[in-house]
């Protein structure tokens, strides 16, 4: 990837000998003027912050200064301006988040950090504008436009992750890791142990919590590059490559710590040795394929929906007919098994929870027609130009794309990968509830398909640039905001869906639990009045802050879905102690659950969640004395 950046580089900037002493000079004005733009920069920035500008509104100023430099000095005589924009938004972006990183996170001063900030930005601007501004054409340009967008969306990532608050449901599988098991009442146990792993050795942070996911991401872009590749060829891999990066769920999954993360790396993996195994028709192959799916299986039990696919394929095929007599298959499901079975144990122990929870309970809910629901998320996450190009590439056959094309067995394997498990979750969903990220990682075997379409049929193809690049645009925009902010634009009020202020949350309530234990003399039980959410994440930005663990519970206390806070503390164990009540909804302090089961209750108290000025939301606590546990 370097040397073919270097390589275009060099064509847009070498010095012919052949022209004047004043082309030279020229061309030693502009290098002059690049260089003095990043200093501007600087300074700037360290001008405005003296003054008491904003982090956000210094760094985005001081930005705009120098680019507007560079412009009139180098730029403005080249044209093409929406490229030198795009290029010049991924640097802010970009720089941002370093920014946000070193002084946010890590603690240094602004007029420190905004030096790494300034060279991470213009190294991403240098190569960019030279891209832009490039004659180039042809294959050269297309490798490195993919390699551009790869390698830009994984550093993307690689910045954010100790940024980003964490998720609700990133914090409660933190709670998983702190209560390590071989099951839980609503996954198995795979996320925990990533995030023991990775907290273990990056520490109790974000990043920490989501180094497990961004190992996860490498693992499914290595897997789906190499069956691409043997599915079809390099230029269809490479652009296959491009879309692991930059569709919504795989971007997403490659970042946030959820069951999704090691699920689509096991997805990956099974499909690209089940390919070995049923289309390359290596005997070896087979076993490997049992150990991804007993990994899938300790990760979200959705991967057995692989299972019937490829029976399915043994079926169809008939040169993979001959596996149902072969041992090879079966020994792969045993293995599967044997890794898969201390979940088994762990939910024989515990009356068949998780497996109750995830399949005969969603099936006692009250009917709802969700097939709607179902499309668009799938819309969602891996947008409209993806959803076309799959229907295209399995239904439809293009002159263009001919001389590429899968072969009818190849064909076959990827339909089955792709409609088995949707089949599934389209019937669910007529009378059932569906969750948005259900369907994501059966979209893993739909990516050599979408690779194909990027290189092979003409109206998609045209379609797929745009789309990567409002993709790229919009992830680096939205964590740009989570982390910084962005002018004109304040946060919504609903941080379980957008993760801003649960730092400030936990401040207000650890200082609120502080005063009472200095005027009480005792300890006070901090109980967030929702599922999971509000105990979760106290815990985790107690403990970060605190250094040490922080009781939570949730309002399970109050006979409330308890989830896994039921089993880990239960609620008579908590008799006779007083707690701290956090809610979003004043209601939920009220009700006449929690009157019942304490002697007395505290005045409620009306906060409000403010950042850099801004008002995110208000929350609602109040102190209940005397807890009298579930009778």
């Amino acid at each position: 990837m370097l040397g073919v950046a270097v390589q275009i580089i060099r064509e847009t900037l070498m010095v012919d000998p052949s022209k004047s002493a004043e082309s030279h000079s020229h061309r030693s004005f502009r290098r002059i003027s690049t260089a003095i733009a990043p200093l501007v920069d600087i300074l700037a920035f360290c001008i405005l912050i003296g003054a008491g500008t904003s982090l956000q509104l210094g760094h985005i100023a001081a930005f705009a200064i120098s680019v507007a430099l560079n412009w009139l000095l180098n730029l403005r005589t080249q044209g093409r301006w929406f490229g030198i924009l795009l290029v010049s938004l991924m640097a802010l972006f970009w720089r941002g988040g370093v920014l946000a990183l070193l002084t946010e996170r890590w603690g240094w001063p602004p007029q420190l950090s905004i030096v790494p900030a300034v060279a991470l930005g213009w190294a991403v601007m240098l190569p960019g504008y030279s891209f832009a501004l490039s004659a180039t054409q042809g294959h050269l340009r297309t490798r490195t436009f993919a390699f551009g967008i790869i390698a830009y969306l994984a550093v993307l990532r690689l910045i954010y992750a100790g940024s980003v608050e964490l998720m609700p449901e990133e914090a409660y599988y933190w709670e998983y890791s702190r209560h390590l098991d071989f099951g839980y009442l609503d996954h198995p146990p795979m996320v925990a142990w990533l995030i023991r792993i990775g907290t273990s050795l990056f520490g109790q942070t974000e990043f920490g919590v989501r180094a497990g996911a961004l190992c996860c991401g490498a693992v499914t872009s290595l897997f789906v590059y190499k069956l691409t590749r043997n599915l079809f060829d390099e230029a269809a891999a490479l652009a296959a490559l491009v879309l692991t990066q930059a569709l919504p769920f795989f971007f997403l999954s490659g970042m946030l710590m959820t069951p999704d993360a090691p699920l689509t790396a096991a997805w990956a993996a099974l499909l690209y040795f089940l390919e070995r195994a049923l289309i390359a028709e290596r005997s070896s192959a087979w076993l490997r394929a049992g150990i991804c799916l007993g990994a899938g299986l300790i990760s979200k039990y959705s991967i057995a929906l692989l299972i019937p696919a490829a029976a399915a394929f043994m079926l169809w095929d008939p040169r993979s007919r001959r596996w149902w007599g072969r041992y090879e298959p079966y020994l792969a499901g045993l293995l599967a098994v044997a890794i898969f079975s201390p979940v088994i144990v762990w939910n024989a122990q515990h009356d068949w929870a998780s497996f109750v929870f995830q399949t005969s309970r969603r099936w006692a809910e009250a009917p709802h027609f969700s097939l709607p629901r179902l499309l668009a998320s799938i819309l969602i996450l891996i947008t409209p130009t993806g959803a076309v190009a799959i229907i295209a590439a399995l239904a439809r056959r293009s002159p263009a794309a001919e001389a590429q094309s899968p072969t009818i067995r190849q064909r076959r394997l990827m339909a089955l990968a792709i409609l088995v498990p949707l089949s599934v979750f389209a019937v669910f969903s007529v009378r059932h509830e569906v969750k948005l990220d259900w369907t994501g990682a059966l979209w893993t075997g739909a990516l050599p398909a979408m690779g194909l379409t990027m290189i092979a049929l003409g109206r998609i193809r045209a379609a797929w640039a745009p789309t990567v690049v409002a993709m790229l645009l919009i992830y680096a925009a939205g964590l740009h905001y989570l982390v910084l902010g962005l002018p004109a634009l304040g946060y919504g009020k609903h941080i379980e869906l957008v993760p801003v202020g649960w730092r400030e949350l936990n401040q207000h309530i650890i200082n609120t639990a502080a005063v009472y234990r200095l005027q009480n003399d005792a300890d006070v039980l901090i109980v967030g009045m929702d599922r999971y959410a509000i105990a979760s994440e106290l815990a985790f930005y107690g403990a970060k802050d605190m250094h040490t663990p922080v009781e939570t519970m949730n309002s399970h206390l109050f006979g409330g879905m308890g989830l896994m806070y039921g089993q880990w503390t239960p609620p008579d164990s908590q008799k006779r102690r007083d707690l701290l009540l956090v809610a979003f909804d004043r209601s939920e302090l009220t009700d006449r659950a929690v009157e019942s089961h304490v002697e007395r209750l505290g005045p409620i108290e009306d906060d409000v969640l403010v950042r850099d000025g801004s008002v995110i939301r208000h929350y609602y606590h109040r102190f209940a004395y005397n807890y009298r546990g579930i009778e």
